[in-house]
C-alpha cells in the first residue's frame, strides 16, 4: 500500500486543510469518518491524542518482542501501528501527542498519597518511552510534555486555548478524567470503539453534565489515583446528590438536611476531604503551554527519518504497508526470548458483525469454524442463573474480528404506553429447535476446541436446554487461564482482561440494556445491539485466547490449568447441575428454635446493658460500651462512630472480661446463621426438586480457593452446635446416604512439608495427635498429663502462625491476656524455628519476586507486599505466608475432585459428588455401596500428592450432613 502524502513530501508544500494527513490508508472506515465530522472550511480542528493510554494499551496487549539490537520493542511497535491507523483515518489542521513528564506533579504537593499505591512502570517498558518519542517525531507529530502537570492538564489548557482562538478539538482517548473537558467545542473520541464521546455519553456515564462531573468525582473519590472522596458514597449516589443540590460546594453547605443518617454524618465528618478531592480531579486548563499553537499544525512525515526509525527497529511490516521499497530488508523485530508469538494486529477492527437468521448463515459460519479448527462460543441468557434462565442467544467468532450472533428466543417490547397485546411480532430469526440442532455436532465435536470465558456457565445452560441439550466439549476458558497463571494478581472478568491485554473496553451490558426501570430484558434488546454487544464478547474472548493460551508454557502454569483448572470446569458444572437435597421442615424447625434463642440472647443483654436498645446497632452499641459503661479502647472511625467490629468486641472480652461484648458477639453469630442459612436456604431451595443448587466461583480468591454463593454453603459453623443444627436439614434422597470425605490438619501437613520441624514430620509419620504433642512441647508438660484444654489452646496456636496470628488476636481466641499470648509464641517459635525460617522466607521471597509459590509451583501474587503503608505492607505479610498452605490445600483438593469421577465410574459406583467446603468433599452414595465408595474415596484423596508427611483423609456417613460429618 503506497502513502497519499508522497507529493507533499516531495515538495515541501504543508497538506492541505481537511485532506487526510501523514500516512493516510485508503478506503478509511465509515465509523471513522463518522466519529470526526469533516471540520467546516476555514475551522481550524486539533487532535490531541493522549500518548499514556496509547503506550500502555500497546505493552499489555503484546507479547515482549525484541529489536535487531536486542532492545525490547513490543510497546513501541504497537504505539507506532496505532498511530499509523489513526493517522490514516482521521483529519485534522493540527496534532499532537500528549505525554506525561513526571510522576509527581503539583498534585502529590497538595496531597502526598496522590496515586501512591500506583506501581512503577515495569523495567521492560522504562526505556522504550525514549523510543517512542522518537516515533512521534519520526512521524512528523507534535510532543507535548510538561514537568509538574500530568498530562490531562496539558489537553486542557491546550483544548482552552485552541477554543478561544474559534477551533474545535478532539481528544483521542476514553479516559473518564477528561471526560469533564467536553463542551461546545471539545469532544472525545474513543479510540477504540471510534465512537465520540459527547455531552449525552458522559451524562451516560456520570448522571451529570459534563461541568459537574469534577464534583461527583470528588464526592466518589478514585481509588485508581488515592482520591479519597467521600466515604461509602459512590459515582451512582455522588450523581444524585449532585443533580440535586447543583455542586459539591452547596451540598457540603446543606448537609445537615441530607435525610439518610450514614450519608449526612459521611458528607458533615469528610468536607475538608471532599474539597480537597476535588482539588485532585480538577484538571489545570492554567497550566503554561510548552508550545505554541502554530507549532502544532499537521505536517506530513519526514520520509526518510520515518524509513530509518522503522528499519532501525525492525518494523518490516509497518515499512511494507506504508510502500517502502525494500521493506522486506533487514532483520524484523521478533518476539524476546522464551515469549509466544506476536499478537494478532492490534488495529484489527471490532465489529461490524453478522447476525444469522437463516439457517443456510449458520452452515456457512459452522463449516468455517470446522475449518478454522477452534472458535470462540458465547451464549446470552434472560438472567445470570445458569438453572433457570432461558437462553436468548448465542455467538460465534472464528478469527479476530470475525464473529456472528445467532438470536434464538428475542422478541420486540411494547411501545411506550400500549398494552404487551400490542407489541409487534419478534424479529425474524431461527427456531431455537432447528438452530440448536445444526450447532449441537460442531458443539460436540472433539475435533473442534471452544474457546470460552467463565465456560461453567455456559455449559450449563447448554446442557439444561429444554429443545437440544448439548454437551460443549472440548473447551479452553480464557478466564481460568488467566487465573492459573495471575492468581491475586488483577481480576479475570472478561471487561478486565480486555482492558489489561488487548487495549479494548467491550460494549457494557447497561449500554445494550439500560438500567434502572428503563432496563430491558436481553430478550427485548434490538437485534443491531444484541449483535454488537454478544459477537463483541465471542470476538475479545478469541483475542484473549490467542493472547493469553501461549504464555501458559513459560509461567509456568501450562500444567496446572490442563490438568487442574481445566478439568475442574466439567465437574463443578455436573455438582452444580445435581444440587443437594434440603429438609425444608427441618429448616422450619430450627428457624423458629433460633427466634426463641435470639430473643433470650437479647434480653440477657439488655440486663448486662442496664437498658433496652438496638442490639443490632453498632452506634447505640458503641454508646452503651464506651460512654454508659465506661470500657476502654473505644476508637471512633472517620463518622464518629464508635467500631464495634468482630476485633474490638474479641478485645473488650478478652481483656476486660465483661460479658456483654460476649454476648453481642453470640447474638450476631446466631443472627447471621438464621438470615443466611435458615432464612436464605429456604429460600434457595428448588421447587422442582426439593433441592439446593449452589454455584461455585472459580477465579475470585487469591489463593486458588474456590468460593461458593447464592447460597454460600462453606461459612457454616463447623464445630458449634448451631453449625451442626443446620446441617441435619442436608439430607440424602431415599435410598441414598450422604459420605463426607475431610482432609486431616492438610495445612498443618503442608507446613510440615515446607518447613524444617524434625518433630511436626515425625508426629504426622506416626498419627500421633498433632495438637497434644504440640502442647506437650510448648507448655513443657509430659504428653500424659496433656488434659482438653492444654490441646484446644495447641490447636489454637498451630492453626492461628499459619495465619499470622497476632498475639491480640491469639489473646481473643483463647481468652487470656495479650502479654501471656505474646509468651507463648515467643515459645512456639523457639520449639519450632523451623516454622519462623520459613515464614520469614516466604515473605523476602515475595518481596523480591511479587509471589510465592505454593508447594506444586502455582504463583499466587501478593501485590502490596512493598506498599509503603505499614499496615496494608504487614496484611501483605500475612497473605503471603499463608497462601502456599490454602493455596497448597486448595490445589490437593482439586487434584482429588478431577480424579474422582472416573475412579467411582471405573469401580462400577453410583456416586455423586455435592459439594466442597474448604478440605470436605460431599457425596450422596447408594446405601449399599458406602464402604465401596468410602474405600475408594479415600485412596484416591490420599494419593493424589506425595509430600514428606503422608496425607490423611476422615470418611463418616449418615442420613444427614451433621451425622455424616
Amino acid at each position: 500500500m503506497t502513502t497519499t502524502d508522497t507529493t507533499d513530501a516531495e515538495s515541501g508544500r504543508a497538506p492541505e486543510a481537511g485532506r487526510p494527513r501523514g500516512p493516510v490508508a485508503e478506503g478509511a472506515t465509515a465509523a471513522a469518518a463518522e466519529a470526526v465530522p469533516v471540520t467546516p472550511p476555514g475551522q481550524k480542528h486539533l487532535i490531541l491524542v493522549d500518548g499514556s493510554g496509547y503506550i500502555f494499551r500497546a505493552f499489555h496487549a503484546l507479547p515482549p518482542m525484541t529489536r535487531p539490537d536486542g532492545t525490547q520493542v513490543n510497546a513501541v511497535y504497537g504505539f507506532v501501528q496505532m498511530m499509523v491507523k489513526f493517522l490514516s483515518e482521521h483529519r485534522g489542521s493540527h496534532i499532537a501527542v500528549v505525554f506525561d513528564a513526571s510522576r509527581q506533579t503539583f498534585r502529590n504537593d497538595i496531597y502526598p498519597d496522590y496515586k501512591a499505591h500506583r506501581p512503577e512502570p515495569p523495567p521492560e517498558l522504562v526505556p522504550q518511552f525514549a523510543l517512542i518519542r522518537e516515533a512521534a517525531d519520526a512521524l512528523g507529530v507534535a510532543k507535548i510534555e510538561r514537568p509538574g502537570f500530568e498530562a490531562d492538564d496539558m489537553i486542557a489548557a491546550y483544548a482552552r486555548a485552541f477554543v478561544a482562538e474559534g477551533g474545535r478539538v478532539t481528544i483521542v482517548s476514553s479516559d473518564k478524567d477528561l471526560m469533564q473537558l467536553v463542551r461546545p467545542g471539545v469532544e472525545m473520541l474513543d479510540p477504540i470503539k471510534q465512537k465520540p464521546i459527547r455531552e449525552a455519553e458522559v451524562i451516560e456515564r456520570f448522571g451529570v453534565p459534563p461541568e459537574k462531573v469534577v464534583d461527583v468525582q470528588a464526592l466518589a473519590g478514585d481509588s485508581t489515583d488515592n482520591v479519597p472522596g467521600v466515604p461509602g458514597i459512590g459515582v451512582k449516589t455522588a450523581a444524585q446528590l449532585i443533580a440535586e443540590y447543583g455542586s459539591l460546594e452547596a451540598l457540603l453547605d446543606n448537609a445537615e438536611r441530607i435525610r439518610q443518617p450514614k450519608r449526612r454524618e459521611a458528607l458533615l465528618a469528610n468536607r475538608e476531604q471532599a474539597l480537597l478531592s476535588k482539588r485532585l480531579v480538577k484538571l489545570d486548563a492554567d497550566a503554561p503551554l510548552t508550545l505554541p499553537i502554530e507549532a502544532l499544525e499537521a505536517r506530513p512525515p519526514p520520509r526518510a527519518a520515518l524509513e530509518r526509525f522503522l528499519r532501525e527497529n525492525g518494523f518490516r511490516s509497518i515499512l511494507a504497508r506504508l510502500g517502502f521499497d525494500g521493506a522486506a530488508g533487514g532483520t524484523p523485530a521478533r518476539p524476546a526470548e522464551a515469549a509466544p508469538a506476536p499478537a494478532p494486529a492490534l488495529d484489527q477492527p471490532y465489529g461490524p458483525y453478522e447476525t444469522v437468521t437463516t439457517i443456510e448463515a449458520l452452515q456457512a459460519w459452522i463449516a468455517e469454524a470446522r475449518a478454522a479448527g477452534v472458535v470462540a462460543f458465547d451464549t446470552e441468557t434472560a438472567g445470570l442463573d445458569a438453572l433457570n434462565a432461558p437462553l436468548v442467544g448465542v455467538s460465534l467468532a472464528t478469527a479476530s474480528g470475525r464473529a456472528c450472533y445467532v438470536p434464538l428466543r428475542h422478541g420486540r417490547a411494547p411501545a411506550e404506553g400500549t398494552a404487551d397485546m400490542l407489541a409487534p411480532p419478534p424479529p425474524a430469526q431461527l427456531a431455537p429447535e432447528a438452530a440448536l440442532a445444526a450447532l449441537k455436532p460442531l458443539l460436540e465435536d472433539r475435533t473442534v476446541l471452544k474457546v470460552l470465558h467463565h465456560a461453567k456457565f455456559d455449559l450449563e445452560v447448554m446442557l439444561r436446554e429444554p429443545t437440544v441439550p448439548i454437551d460443549v466439549r472440548p473447551v479452553d476458558d480464557t478466564m481460568m487461564i488467566s487465573y492459573a497463571m495471575d492468581a491475586g494478581r488483577h481480576g479475570h472478568g472478561m471487561d478486565e482482561l480486555s482492558l489489561r491485554h488487548l487495549g479494548h473496553r467491550p460494549i457494557p451490558y447497561d449500554e445494550v440494556t439500560g438500567t434502572g426501570r428503563a432496563r430491558l430484558p436481553f430478550a427485548m434488546v434490538p437485534l443491531d445491539k444484541a449483535t454488537a454487544y454478544s459477537a463483541e464478547d465471542a470476538d475479545v474472548t478469541l483475542r484473549l485466547w490467542l493472547l493469553l493460551r501461549p504464555r501458559l508454557r513459560p509461567e509456568g502454569a501450562l500444567a496446572l490449568y490442563e490438568q487442574v483448572e481445566r478439568r475442574m470446569i466439567r465437574v463443578l458444572r455436573d455438582m452444580e447441575l445435581i444440587g443437594v437435597r434440603v429438609d425444608g421442615a427441618e429448616l422450619a424447625r430450627i428457624g423458629e428454635e433460633f427466634t426463641g434463642r435470639l430473643a433470650a440472647l437479647e434480653a440477657e443483654i439488655h440486663r448486662l446493658a442496664g437498658r433496652p436498645f438496638v442490639v443490632g446497632s453498632p452506634k447505640q452499641l458503641g454508646e452503651v460500651l464506651f460512654e454508659e459503661l465506661k470500657l476502654p479502647s473505644g476508637r471512633k472511625g472517620k463518622s464518629g462512630q464508635y467500631s464495634t467490629d468482630v476485633t474490638v468486641l474479641e478485645e473488650l472480652a478478652a481483656v476486660t472480661g465483661h460479658e456483654l461484648p460476649r454476648r453481642v458477639l453470640d447474638w450476631r453469630q446466631l443472627a447471621k446463621l438464621k438470615s443466611t442459612y435458615v432464612d436464605g436456604l429456604l429460600a434457595a431451595i428448588d421447587p422442582r426438586d426439593g433441592r439446593v443448587h449452589t454455584s461455585f466461583s472459580m477465579a475470585v480468591t487469591s489463593t486458588g480457593r474456590l468460593s461458593s454463593n447464592e447460597p454460600n454453603l462453606q461459612n457454616i459453623p463447623v464445630r458449634t452446635e448451631e453449625g451442626a443444627r443446620i446441617r441435619r436439614a442436608f439430607v440424602a434422597d431415599p435410598g441414598f446416604v450422604l459420605v463426607s470425605a475431610d482432609y486431616s490438619q492438610i495445612e498443618l501437613r503442608l507446613l510440615a512439608h515446607l518447613a524444617e520441624v524434625p518433630t511436626l514430620r515425625e508426629a504426622f509419620a506416626r498419627g500421633e495427635d498433632i495438637h497434644a504433642r504440640t502442647a506437650s512441647e510448648i507448655f513443657r508438660i509430659p504428653p500424659d498429663k496433656v488434659d482438653r484444654e492444654a490441646r484446644r489452646r495447641a490447636k489454637t496456636i498451630n492453626f492461628g502462625i499459619i495465619y499470622g496470628m497476632s498475639a491480640f488476636g491469639l489473646a481473643a481466641r483463647l481468652g487470656i491476656a495479650p502479654g501471656e499470648a505474646r509468651q507463648i509464641i515467643e515459645a512456639y517459635f523457639a520449639q519450632y524455628p523451623g516454622i519462623r525460617d520459613t515464614m520469614e522466607r516466604l515473605k523476602e521471597d515475595a518481596r523480591i519476586n511479587g509471589f510465592v509459590l505454593t508447594p506444586f509451583g502455582r504463583k499466587l501474587w501478593i501485590p502490596e507486599i512493598n506498599h509503603k503503608d505499614p499496615a496494608r505492607r504487614a496484611a501483605a505479610e500475612r497473605a503471603a505466608i499463608n497462601a502456599p498452605f490454602q493455596g497448597g490445600a486448595a490445589e490437593v483438593i482439586k487434584r482429588a475432585m478431577v480424579r474422582l469421577p472416573k475412579a467411582l465410574k471405573d469401580a462400577g459406583l453410583g456416586a455423586r459428588m455435592l459439594l466442597q467446603v474448604h478440605d470436605e468433599l460431599l457425596f450422596e452414595v447408594p446405601e449399599a455401596e458406602v464402604a465401596a465408595t468410602g474405600a475408594v474415596v479415600r485412596r484416591v484423596m490420599e494419593g493424589v500428592a506425595t509430600l514428606r508427611v503422608p496425607l490423611a483423609v476422615e470418611v463418616g456417613s449418615g442420613r444427614s450432613w451433621a451425622e455424616a460429618h
